[in-house]
């Protein structure tokens, strides 16, 4: 057995022990399952390449590459839908817009391998090359190797602008599995030009595949190994070839290396014309991973700002940056991102969070971070009367401050929210978003690359960011305050059409009233009177229970009350629902102080919501804890779900539904309700795999 065999056997279990690692994992989101998949495939395609060498004759080495090569073209597909879903908050907005290359890259390579299987390859001339056989390609075979050089780089360019997007912790956390996969589609772009250069196979050149296998596999073993992973919140930009590194550096590859055969072919013939080429593309991925490091930028910026007397920042550069970074967004969550990306650009810090004052100024949320998924940063956020002393504190002392070494308890709560990732990542800063007299927001920084200090240049320049920042961000706050008067206005305007429809109703009515002591004897009338004015109330009760959902202003009479004895009247009374099962999970909770008439509409609405949602005969969970003094109460349905850009932008404003007759009042009034309390909704679905609403709500009153 030779030790290229031997390889392709290491690569094959290597593989199909990361498939089975991956799927024994408890989480088991879309992309641990299509990372499995892909894993497989390659541990498949692994394994039939190493059979190859115990293959009898020519056509049993054709016949065992004829199953290789179908298993193949399975593969562009299952890995370009990991690099279109690994890691990306936005997935699905790349998964719909992607849709059509998917089902391309799944259904074209995989029919041209199975339909002519036979045909993929011509036949097998032994020394072809000097000492190696050659498998010579077939139209099908070249068809199938062309197109997988296409995916290997249409992958490679989704995995960078996932890269790219990511800052921090983030990046770090996703590094090895990104260089992994990469790898991986490296080697396969190398190994499919040189079949397509020399319209054949080299069965020793494919044994350079197991051996980025098993090079992967120690890379992707070690990204297993840091928690998380596959669970972060990048937003890449949806242009995803623009500015690509990926296309710039294939194309200058098979510019090269197609110019580079020609010349060879000319001058007769180079056996070493492989390795060069490999040589080739090895220095260009190199040179590429140099221009993205973050250690070699900070190194050279250094380098200059000692040896050649530069600052270390070019302010109008960083300012200019800065600047259109800010001024281009319109709506607070993409801001925030846009600012927290800069900030970890600019300072070189990995781990960078911004925190918003919420409207009731009484917390701080976290919108945007390097470090933190918005699940986590939830679970470290604020809690009791953390935030006020945080606030209060920078409220009389609105500059950038290290929260290192500061005893207070504003700084171990601030320390306790922004937890370091690094040992040797330097000292947290905290740097206050001030604007109209009160604090906006705070953005935490910490893990330096190389674990530097902040210099006093560096908090000159963090106290101005803050500052530029608390006024971009306080007037996308106006803005869209602006907007929701302008909706509120619009609302206004829509009312007294229905106040019309109102009025034809009540006319309905009174013409039926009046005829009705004429025709009362007829049976007829009687019978299609009742059923008119059924109608006609069921109408004005739906007209008038939606229009008086939406207030200015909501005041709540808290009393002492039980949530599970008001999930229990509310489940009741839609017990009757025919399409529908309600069932309930309710752990025990003590007295609270809430508005019993208000909390019942939140529970009705959600309720109604996920019966509507549900199939036919679909069920409703309702559920009930307590979890670090807040009283959760969760509903969950198995229905269709919901899109992350329509939770994000459009959920809880008014006029903004999925329903065919809603008018979207619903969900904007129980987020009113339940922070009226003190409170908040988490949401979690995603479309086609149903929907679950937390309603968060103080077990203690809230303070005021």
């Amino acid at each position: 057995m030779t030790f290229a065999t031997q390889l392709s056997f290491v690569g094959a279990a290597l593989s199909g022990g990361l498939a089975v690692a991956v799927l024994l994992k408890a989480h088991r989101a879309i992309g641990r399952w299509v990372f499995a998949a892909g894993m497989a495939l390659l541990a498949a395609e692994a394994l039939l390449s190493g059979l190859t060498a115990s293959a009898a004759g020519p056509e049993g080495v054709i016949r065992w590459q004829q199953w290789r090569l179908v298993t193949l073209s399975l593969v562009p597909g299952t890995w370009l839908l990991f690099s279109l879903s690994y890691a990306r908050g936005n997935a699905q907005e790349f998964l719909a817009k992607w849709r059509f290359a998917l089902a391309g890259a799944f259904l074209v390579p995989a029919g041209l391998a199975i339909v002519f299987r036979h045909g993929l390859f011509a036949s097998l001339e032994p020394g072809a090359l000097g000492d190696r056989s050659m498998l010579r390609l077939d139209w099908a075979g070249l068809a199938l190797y062309l197109l997988l050089l296409i995916g290997s780089v249409l992958i490679l360019t989704n995995l960078e602008r996932t890269f790219r997007a990511s800052v921090g912790t983030m990046r770090w956390r996703i590094k090895y599995m990104v260089f992994g996969v990469g790898l991986l589609f490296l080697v396969r772009a190398y190994t499919s030009s040189q079949a397509l250069l020399f319209r054949g196979v080299d069965l020793t050149i494919e044994g350079v595949n197991s051996g980025a296998a098993v090079v992967a596999a120690l890379l992707i073993l070690r990204a297993l190994g840091r928690a998380g992973h596959f669970d972060l919140d990048v937003f890449p930009s949806q242009s995803v070839l623009q500015g690509s590194l990926t296309v710039l550096v294939a194309g200058i590859y098979l510019l090269v290396v197609g110019l580079f055969a020609k010349v060879v072919t000319y001058l007769g013939g180079d056996a070493t014309f492989q390795l060069k080429a490999f040589f080739v593309l090895v220095s260009l991925v190199l040179l590429t991973i140099l221009l993205q490091s973050d250690l070699a930028r900070l190194h050279l910026r250094r380098f200059v700002s000692r040896h050649f007397q530069r600052p270390l920042y070019d302010y109008r550069t960083v300012w200019m940056k800065f600047t259109e970074g800010a001024v281009s967004h319109v709506e607070q969550t993409d801001l925030c991102r846009s600012l927290v990306k800069i900030v970890a650009e600019m300072f070189q810090a990995l781990s960078v969070t911004l925190w918003v004052v919420d409207d009731r100024r009484a917390t701080l949320i976290p919108v945007a971070s390097t470090s933190l998924s918005k699940a986590h940063g939830q679970e470290l956020g604020p809690r009791g009367s953390d935030a006020a002393e945080v606030l209060a504190y920078f409220r009389d002392h609105p500059e950038p401050v290290e929260i290192e070494f500061p005893k207070e308890s504003w700084a171990a709560a601030l320390r306790r929210w922004h937890p370091g990732e690094f040992s040797h990542g330097g000292h947290r800063v905290c740097v206050p978003l001030v604007g109209r007299g009160g604090v906006l927001g705070l953005i935490t920084l910490g893990d330096r690359v190389g674990g530097a200090a902040f210099s006093l240049q560096d908090f000159d320049l963090l106290k101005c960011v803050g500052d530029h920042a608390a006024a971009s961000l306080l007037n996308v706050q106006l803005a869209q305050k602006l907007l929701q008067a302008k909706e509120l206005e619009a609302f206004q305007t829509m009312a007294a059409f229905f106040v019309h429809d109102l009025k034809n109703a009540a006319t309905t009515l009174s013409l039926m009233l009046r005829n009705l002591p004429v025709h009362y004897d007829d049976p007829a009338f009687r019978e299609d009177a009742l059923r008119g004015i059924s109608k006609t109330v069921t109408h004005i009760n739906h007209l008038v229970g939606r229009l008086s959902l939406l207030r200015h202003e909501l005041k709540i009479r808290p009393t002492e009350s039980d949530l599970n004895e008001l999930v229990t009247r509310a489940v009741a009374s839609l017990a009757q629902a025919p399409d529908s099962v309600f069932i309930k999970d309710l752990s025990p909770l003590p007295k609270m102080q809430f508005d019993q008439e208000q909390v019942m509409k939140v529970v009705t609405n959600l309720l109604l919501n996920a019966a509507e949602a549900s199939p036919r005969d679909g069920q409703v969970r309702v559920a009930t804890s307590e979890n670090n003094g807040w009283a959760v109460l969760a509903v969950a349905d198995s229905g269709c779900g919901m899109s992350a850009d329509f939770i994000e932008r459009a959920l809880f404003r008014p006029f903004q539904t999925t329903k065919e007759n809603g008018l979207g009042i619903g969900m904007f009034q129980s987020k009113t309700i339940v922070e009226a309390h003190g409170g908040r909704i988490a949401v979690e679905s995603e479309p086609g795999k149903g929907t679950t609403f937390r309603v968060f709500l103080p077990v203690s009153p809230p303070s005021k």
